[in-house]
């Protein structure tokens, strides 16, 4: 086991620079130019989709790279920790000041150069989805499946849990990995994440995924 271990920086402000509607994290999945599946209906396809599913559920801690691409064609990365349920971190690379943290929760997106924290429930985001103990593909989560021979794409949502917004995610079919996500937020907007350099089986430090909740509230209080 490897212990990964993180500080969390004075608490940076940024309204909104990363979440936005629903959790942003880029290439633009053109859903209807792809042809994706309806997926009712899908039998062999919902199997696929299925196993591709639970096989990244199985997988309790990673922590890699990544790289994501913004609506507006913005490009960042940097270096992404998940332990599920609930929790993830990601750190941007310089220049980029944001920080975001699910402590199972709630996500929080903090901003260094502006001194900002948002705070939102991680329930009302589609992140809800991806760091599930199980991702259940048999519930209505799920807006349609594309097999294609290096890519499986499954399109989740919810629209009672957090309204417009889906995320879809890539896998490789031979490996079931993770390749991708992309989120599309309420306004139709995607950013997607791409990811590399994956480690499992990871052990983390307790702070990696700590929230810093004191500041959190004293800048939403105004008295950051």
């Amino acid at each position: 086991m490897q212990t990964i271990s993180t500080t969390i920086d004075r608490p940076d402000r940024s309204r909104r620079a990363v979440l936005g509607g629903g959790l942003g994290l880029g290439l633009t999945l053109m859903a209807a130019a792809a042809g994706l599946l309806g997926f009712p209906g899908q039998a062999g396809a919902a199997e696929s989709a299925q196993r591709l599913a639970d096989h990244f559920s199985s997988v309790k801690t990673m922590t890699g790279e990544f790289i994501q691409f913004g609506p507006n064609g913005e490009q960042t990365g940097g270096k992404f920790f998940i332990d599920r349920p609930g929790k993830l971190r990601f750190n941007y690379e310089a220049p980029s000041p944001i920080r975001v943290i699910a402590d199972g929760k709630a996500v929080v997106i903090g901003n260094r150069k502006l001194r900002t924290w948002d705070l939102y429930p991680l329930d009302k985001t589609p992140l809800k989805l991806l760091l599930s103990e199980r991702i259940d593909l048999s519930a209505d989560t799920v807006k349609a499946v594309k097999e294609d021979p290096d890519l499986t794409t499954i399109v989740l949502g919810n629209k009672s849990i957090f309204g417009d917004s889906t995320i879809s995610l890539m896998f490789d079919p031979k490996t079931f990995e993770l390749r991708q996500w992309t989120i599309r937020d309420a306004q139709g907007k995607d950013t997607s994440v791409m990811i590399f350099n994956v480690k499992t089986g990871v052990t983390f430090a307790k702070n990696v995924f700590k929230v810093p909740y004191e500041e959190v509230h004293k800048v939403q209080r105004g008295g950051g």
